[in-house]
């Protein structure tokens, strides 16, 4: 299968984060990835889209399919314009929650997926991007 257009989602809703775990998981299918990095790539992107839903007050997802030498990817980038976070080191801890989490949020997602960036600034909110290749 060939993946299709990068796909733009709101991240505003519940219902928003639903939509969200059905793009992802249909994406990680159409790329061709196996059920374990399905998971992965599902999870990892689900906590992520919560973080912004929660913490961040919502936002907009975009999913597309970069390629390189030996291998497709499956990006997503997360986007919000809440209230950034202010301490991105602590953030990454595992252990680390502002609420009744079990605090494996960003440095979990970061673990499951092969890229990872996440910038932001206090009052500005905070981007993240992930990406999974389909071969390593």
């Amino acid at each position: 299968m060939t993946p299709a257009a990068p796909a733009q989602l709101q991240v505003r809703t519940e219902e928003d984060l639903l939509t969200v775990r059905h793009a992802v998981r249909e994406a990680t299918r159409v790329i061709g990835f196996g059920i374990v990095d399905q998971t992965r790539v599902v999870t990892a992107v689900s906590e992520l889209a919560r973080n912004a839903y929660i913490h961040g007050g919502g936002g907009v997802m975009v999913i597309d399919y970069p390629v390189r030498t030996g291998g497709r990817g499956l990006r997503v980038t997360i986007r919000d314009e809440g209230p950034g976070i202010p301490d991105l080191d602590a953030a990454l801890r595992d252990g680390f929650t502002t609420g009744a989490g079990l605090g494996h949020g960003l440095g979990g997602a970061r673990r499951l997926m092969d890229d990872f960036d996440v910038r932001s600034e206090p009052g500005r909110g905070t981007t993240v991007t992930v990406t999974r290749w389909t071969s390593r």
